[in-house]
Formats: C-alpha cells, structure tokens, sequence
C-alpha cells in the first residue's frame, strides 16, 4: 500500500511540475504565433490618425510594442527612427504600439522623443495579447499579407547591420 501511495506522490509530482513549466511558457491569450495571421484591429492613434491594423497589408511591417515607463523600449527607440528613414527602411512599414495605461504619458514620451513613425496606443490588452507581448520591448516582423515572420523580444540596435540580417533573413524567406 505505501508503494502505491509513493508512486501516486511521485506522479503528482511529476504531473504539478509539467503543468509549471507548461505556466512558464504558456503564451499571452489570443497570441498569433510565428506562421499566423494577424487579425483585424483597430488601432487608436497617439501621433496620427486611428486605423484598421489591415490598412498596412500590402507591404511587410515592422511593429514595436514598447511602454514610456519601458527603460529598454526607450533606449531603442532612436534606432528604430533612423531605420525607418534608411534606405532599408523602406522595404517595408514600421509602427509602435505603446502599452502604457497613460495615453497622456505615452504621447508625452513620443513628443520628447520626437517620434516620426506612426504610433498606436493599446487598448484593453487586444494588440499586446495578440502580438504576445509579456515582455518588453517586443519588435514582430509580418509580412505583406499579414502573417507573423519573427518576433524579437529585448533591445536592440535596429540600424544595425546584425539586425538588418535578421529583417532581411526573414524577408528573404518569406514567400511573396
């Protein structure tokens, strides 16, 4: 009977630390994994006009899902401006969706920072889910059609030529 007892112990065990890793990895709700389609959102904007998300089909889409309280989203932020005013840049769109609970402090982050490219403000959760956003900053590559390429989560230097590969690598396998 003990043996029983231990082997039921052991298999809880076992059962209660997959489900924990499981929780680990366990990806925002409603998230459009790598390989997905993006659906249809609207998107409010904080330094332009409101828009559908599908507005931008037609030419691939760099988004940066980024906070103003975010110390690493804003030490990127630059480098995102000058890429989309590189040449690279212009192979496809780039947009920011802020997830700030504060649309006065994110339009007030975009004012000092000068921000040119379109900037978005999350609501309810809808984009930050859907982009799978539990970590900040998060840069997700899509495609002309709309499905997810690559997602990149952390900093990064976004002119740089390491992360030029990465845009180009995953552009390059995209089928057209």
């Amino acid at each position: 009977m003990q043996q029983t007892g231990l082997k039921t112990l052991r298999f809880l065990c076992l059962w209660l630390g997959l489900a924990l890793a499981g929780l680990a990895l366990a990806k925002t709700p409603g998230e459009v994994a790598v390989g997905g389609t993006l659906p249809e959102a609207m998107m409010r904007g904080l330094n332009g006009p409101n828009r559908a998300l599908s507005a931008y089909r037609g030419k691939p889409l760099l988004i940066n899902v980024w906070a103003s309280w975010c110390g690493p989203c804003r030490s990127e932020m630059g480098s995102l401006e000058r890429l989309a005013w590189q040449d690279q840049g212009k192979r496809f769109v780039m947009i920011g969706i802020s997830t700030d609970d504060s649309e006065p402090a994110a339009k007030a982050y975009l004012r000092s920072s000068n921000a040119t490219i379109n900037h978005y403000i999350d609501r309810a959760l809808e984009l930050e889910n859907m982009l799978g956003a539990d970590r900040l900053p998060l840069t997700v590559l899509v495609d002309a059609k709309g499905r997810v390429l690559g997602k990149y989560t952390g900093a990064r230097e976004w002119d740089s030529p390491q992360a030029q590969q990465w845009i180009n690598g995953l552009l390059r396998t995209a089928k057209p």
